[in-house]
This record gives structure tokens, sequence and C-alpha cells, in this order.
């Protein structure tokens, strides 16, 4: 007796078409409030503030559509490109410098010793400390006249500095501050630090490799993929940072001679100052293409030094 398999398929089909349909919808419905989230305070403001790129509003009165003259308005601006200096200067300086003291840190805390955890939560806590008080310590820290730095200076018989004050010295400045948080940093660098095998160190001992032979041909390697990513997360950070820290300082946020006005406070300055939403809306557009850029441009560049010990396999 023969079975008429050809009317079977058509329900076989559409079981599945109503099970797969059953589980879209229980997903969306458990997704529903994150999604809902999403579209009321990310995806809505972004797109409100790319319409508001074209426009003037000073928020009191509706928004005029202006075109392309916000545009025009940035380029001819000096206080733009005086803020974008200062922000690729404190990046440039500062993430290769963090990045290099948060791996030494690493390998000080990754030395078994019997303080070790000590060590551990001494290096991590400032980085938990809030960012105003941060900001108010290092201003006390870096005062002309009471700072603990000049006390320094003056202790070793030398000329004492203005730091804040002085255009020359208030971005280093600011630089030094961030070595101040760079533990959360370094316990991602000590967690790739663990996952490296000590076979690998064991078998390099044996074949006479010395620490610094080590240390460039197993740790750096094995690392890199930690170091690209520190350094992605680090130049993100840097575009973003000093907003707090240098509010807290000058009240104004520009420092001496516009030394330590950031892309970040300028944007602040013209959102919430000036209120010039739209001009302030391109300033936050542009910050946003230049970050995309560099991070497209770190994983490019990374094809060449980074090692991912489990590649793909080409088929």
């Amino acid at each position: 007796m023969s079975v008429d398999r050809s009317a079977a398929k058509p329900v076989v089909v559409r079981r599945r078409s109503r099970l797969l349909w059953n589980e879209y919808r229980d997903g969306y419905l458990c997704i529903l409030p994150w999604l809902f989230g999403f579209v009321a305070f990310v995806a809505g403001p972004m797109i409100f503030s790319l319409v508001m790129v074209f426009t003037h509003w000073d928020i009191l009165n509706p928004p005029s559509f202006v075109g392309f003259g916000n545009v025009l308005t940035m380029i001819g601006d000096p206080l733009f490109w005086v803020t974008l200096y200062n922000t690729v200067f404190v990046t440039v300086i500062s993430v290769p410098l963090y990045t290099l003291f948060a791996l030494l840190l690493a390998i000080l805390a990754d030395i078994p010793t019997r303080w070790r955890g000590v060590y551990r939560v001494a290096f991590f806590i400032p980085s938990q400390t809030p960012t105003v008080a941060s900001a108010l310590l290092w201003s006390w820290i870096y005062n002309p006249q009471y700072g603990i730095a000049n006390s320094i200076l003056t202790f070793l018989h030398l000329p004492t500095l203005n730091w804040l004050f002085d255009p020359k010295l208030a971005k280093p400045a600011l630089i030094v501050i961030g070595l101040w948080g760079v533990g959360a940093t370094m316990v991602i660098f000590l967690a790739g630090l663990q996952g490296i095998p000590q076979e690998i160190y064991d078998a390099a001992s044996v074949d006479g490799a010395n620490l610094w032979s080590r240390f460039r041909s197993i740790t750096v390697p094995l690392l890199s993929p930690v170091i690209l990513f520190n350094i992605i997360i680090g130049i993100i950070g840097a575009f973003q940072s000093g907003f707090s820290i240098v509010y807290v300082w000058t009240n104004l946020g520009q420092g001496p001679d516009n030394s330590i006005l950031l892309y970040v406070l300028y944007l602040y300055q013209n959102a919430f100052q000036y209120f010039k939403m739209g001009y302030a809306s391109l300033l936050a557009w542009v910050l946003l293409l230049i970050v995309l850029f560099v991070t497209g441009v770190n994983f490019l560049v990374s094809k060449s030094w980074v090692y991912y010990e489990y590649g793909s396999v080409e088929k």
C-alpha cells in the first residue's frame, strides 16, 4: 500500500512555519522592553540630532532650516580647530603612554609574590575614584601656591611651575592625570597575561631565551589582541574624555589660552551655554565620524601586527 507523501509535505511546511513564527514572536516579545528603550533613547535621539545638523535651533524658538550653514560655520570657526588640535594632541600622547603604563603594572601585578593581591587592589582602586573627586584632588596637587607637585619641586631645589595656568604645561598636566586611572586597563592586560600558557615560557627558557626575548617573542604576540582592544578603547575614551576634570578645574572648561579646551567641552558649551543645538549636533556627528575612521584604520593596520592564536581556516 503506497502513501501519498506529496499531501504530507505542505502540512509539515505549515507546522515548521508556525513554529518559526512562534519563536520569532516570543523572541521579539522578550526583547521588546530593550527595543523600546533603544528606539526611544538611542536611535530616536540620533536621528533627531542628524536632522538638527541642518537647522538653527536655540531651544526657545522653533528650529529653522539652514542647509549646510552649520558646516560652513564649523569650517570657519577657529575654536573648532583649536579643540580638535587639543583633543588629537592629548589622544596621540596619552593612548600609547597609558597602554604601556597599564601593561607594565599588569606585568608587575602578575609576579607571584606574597602581597600580590594588595598590589592589584592598590593599582586598581584609583580607576574607580569618581571623576569630580579626582579633579578636585589633582587641582589641589597642581596648585601653584600650596600644591604637592610644587612642594616636591621645592624640596628638590627645583623651580616651581604654574601647571594648569601655563598654556605649555596644561595639556601635559592633563595627560599625567590619566596615569592615575589606568587600573581598569591593567586588569584587562592582567587577564590576557594569565591566559598565556606557562608551558610556552618554560619551553623558551629551556631553549635559552632570556627575559627580554620571552617578552618580545611570546608575551607581546600572544597579548596583541588585548593590546589592540585597549588601544581602540583608549582612543575612543580619549576623544570623549576630559569634560569633568577640565570643567571642575576652570569652571568654564577652557583653561589658559584655550590650551585645554577639548572637543567635548566645546560641544557642551555650544549646546548648553550658547544654545546652538544645530551646531552642537554637527560637532557630535563629526566626532562620531572621526572615531569611526580612526577605529577602522586601526583594524586595517592591526592585520600586520596582531597575532590570533586560533585563526580561521580557509575552506
